[in-house]
């Protein structure tokens, strides 16, 4: 049983024997939700014989409560929004467009940082594995499940080394198919299942994506 992680690394590769079944597929993309989730990919995407790419998505924080989310936004304009917390806290519609502003300058910032002018990824037809550290509430994995319909994806699956339970329970019925390693009652956070959890910087994941693409030793440009 697994309590907690060493690091994102071995929580991805890990998480690659559980996706076995996609692997060496010509439609297989992996796709790592930016930061901590690309490390994870990257083992994933090493694993599978898959290319790896990133989509990038931002949580919308309640002002005051940033840890509670009322929305998400992700590449591709897609934006998804809690309507429950929205309610429930009596959220003005000018302060939700105050923090989707804020938030898509972080978001366009980061794809800058990532990919520079390079378009998204072609989804259409493709599996599509999306993977991030872990999830707790889901709503950034929402927002990337949602622009990954709308882009065209054949099949869309979700993979994390851990995830809350009932956010399994609800995402189970939004995706084709949703892997993890842990799926936990009590979960407070995507921290308490690694032993390293140290931030992923920007650096580190433009690093990855562009080894990961790299052309094998050997080949001619």
């Amino acid at each position: 049983m697994i309590t907690q992680f060493r690091n994102r690394a071995e929580a991805g590769r890990l998480l690659a024997q559980k996706l076995a079944k996609y692997a060496a597929r010509h439609d297989t993309l992996v796709l790592g939700l930016p930061r901590g989730g690309v490390p994870v990919a990257y083992e994933v995407a090493r694993q599978l014989n898959a290319p790896l790419d990133t989509l990038v998505a931002r949580k919308l924080g309640v002002p005051g409560r940033e840890e509670l989310a009322m929305g998400a936004i992700a590449s591709g304009g897609v934006r998804v929004i809690n309507r429950p917390v929205v309610d429930a806290l009596r959220i003005p519609g000018d302060e939700i467009e105050e923090v989707a502003r804020r938030e898509q300058s972080e978001l366009e910032r980061r794809e800058r940082a990532y990919r520079d002018d390079r378009p998204l990824p072609d989804t259409r037809g493709r599996v599509v594995i999306l993977v991030d550290d872990g999830v707790a509430t889901g709503s950034t994995m929402y927002a990337a499940i949602f622009a990954l319909r709308r882009l065209g994806a054949a099949k869309v699956v979700v993979a994390a080394p851990a995830i809350a339970k009932s956010t399994f329970d609800e995402m189970r019925r939004r995706v084709d198919d949703l892997v993890a390693i842990v799926v936990a009652e009590e979960f407070y956070g995507v921290g308490q299942w690694y032993a390293d959890f140290s931030q992923t910087t920007d650096e580190e994941v433009r690093s990855l994506l562009e080894k990961a693409n790299a052309p094998p030793s050997g080949t001619l440009p």
